[in-house]
């Protein structure tokens, strides 16, 4: 079988969970073409595994637009029925006023650009990652070429504006939809006609064995690790505030940021006015193997976010054996327990924060009880290949093994 995976932006530093889900697919015995819309920047290529993968894809708007014409008249040629529904489908789910046709014309040309490659090279189906604009793409490119297409659902992004990018219409036509959450899975329920939920499954994004490992306990001052996109979404601002007031009570402890966004200049600000900019390190991105160093040297993790699906941050955090704080926002506490697996404290109050991380820093036993817990958790419920293999199962057939089962059944391992 030949799936082509697309997404809008491809190899980012911060898509891990894709490239990691890629592999494992691959690992199923799939071949997989690889699609963006677009290349991303220089800044993304952190290692030698994104700079494969970039290498490995194919970047529709890098295609000739002098063809562009072509493609669509190629495509008219091949089946004027399915042109016109792809036509009427894009013109129904534009986004309103002269701006949202502009670019769903773009979208079309797109999809036709992609319809076609992914003919040429005998691709039996179409796997997408978010759903916004590439899913778009991916949708109108099904309907012109006829192959099916799917999508992971991942949120809360998309909640905020589910009309805007007709994300009902998407759940309706695409074969299945995998959310990596109960919490996705509900929301997508709630944007779709009953008849479809039988079709939206949970998949989740996953972490491999090989991440799998021991973090030993710094010397010095306990050191907290944040890795995430630097956006107010994250919540960076609250726990520069629980750091300032610990740092201020004379606890001896230091933050170490990995990623990089909009955010980061006033974030530097912030430092600085707060008096911790000395407490603070700013590491931008970081390849996986970087990302993996930091989490074995680390104390404790924290991500403070206002709104999450089911952060793989926190999955790699634990299973690194790592105590994690975390929000009770999203998917989040599908994947932390409160005082089982980790801390869970409500978002924006600096307050919890500072105390789930104070008890934690003090309590080297605490760390490790539950650190093996979290990994085990990680371990059971959120490993890469099972995941890949439930995907796999699905690509095969939608309905397999019966449209009730929420959580499809793994698909074998290829010999």
């Amino acid at each position: 079988m030949k799936v082509a995976y697309l997404t809008g932006e491809y190899p980012r530093a911060t898509d891990t969970f894709i490239q990691r889900e890629i592999l494992a697919v691959e690992r199923c015995g799939v071949d997989v073409e690889r699609f963006a819309v677009r290349r991303p920047g220089d800044e993304h290529m952190v290692g030698e595994r994104q700079r494969s993968e970039r290498d490995l894809t194919t970047y529709l708007l890098e295609q000739p637009s002098s063809s562009y014409a072509g493609v669509l008249a190629r495509a008219l040629r091949r089946s004027p029925r399915r042109f016109l529904a792809a036509l009427r489908l894009a013109v129904r789910t534009r986004r309103l006023g002269p701006r949202g046709a502009a670019k769903q014309a773009a979208y079309f040309v797109e999809a036709a650009v992609l319809a076609e490659l992914t003919a040429e090279r005998g691709v039996d189906h179409l796997h997408n990652h978010f759903a916004d604009s590439s899913c778009t793409v991916a949708m109108l490119a099904s309907a012109l070429s006829g192959t099916t297409y799917s999508f992971t659902l991942h949120g809360p992004a998309i909640f905020f504006e589910p009309n805007e990018w007709h994300l009902g219409t998407k759940l309706e036509t695409a074969a299945f939809c995998a959310t990596i959450s109960n919490f996705a899975r509900s929301q997508a329920c709630l944007f779709s006609p009953s008849e479809v939920w039988p079709r939206i499954r949970i998949v989740h994004c996953g972490v491999d064995e090989a991440d799998v490992a021991d973090a030993t306990a710094s010397d010095g001052p306990c050191q907290l690790l944040f890795v995430g996109r630097l956006d107010a979404v994250k919540g960076v601002v609250v726990l520069f505030d629980a750091v300032a007031s610990l740092v201020a009570a004379g606890n001896d402890l230091h933050l170490t940021l990995v990623g990089d966004g909009p955010q980061r200049s006033e974030l530097e600000r912030r430092s600085v006015e707060l008096g911790i900019a000395s407490s603070v390190t700013f590491a931008g991105y970081r390849n996986q193997e970087q990302v993996q160093q930091h989490l074995r040297e680390s104390d404790v993790f924290v991500l403070p976010s206002f709104a999450e699906g089911v952060p793989v941050s926190l999955m790699e955090a634990m299973a690194m054996t790592l105590p994690v704080v975390a929000t009770n926002v999203g998917g989040v506490t599908e994947l932390v327990r409160d005082g089982r697996n980790g801390k869970v404290v409500a978002p924006g109050d600096a307050v919890a924060l500072e105390a789930a991380i104070a008890e934690l820093a003090a309590d080297p036993d605490l760390r490790r009880r539950l650190g093996e817990v979290g990994r085990a958790t990680v371990r059971a419920d959120f490993d890469s290949l099972t995941e890949a293999r439930r995907l796999v199962t699905l690509f095969s057939d939608p309905a397999s093994p019966s449209p009730g089962m929420v959580r499809p059944t793994p698909a074998p391992l290829a010999d």
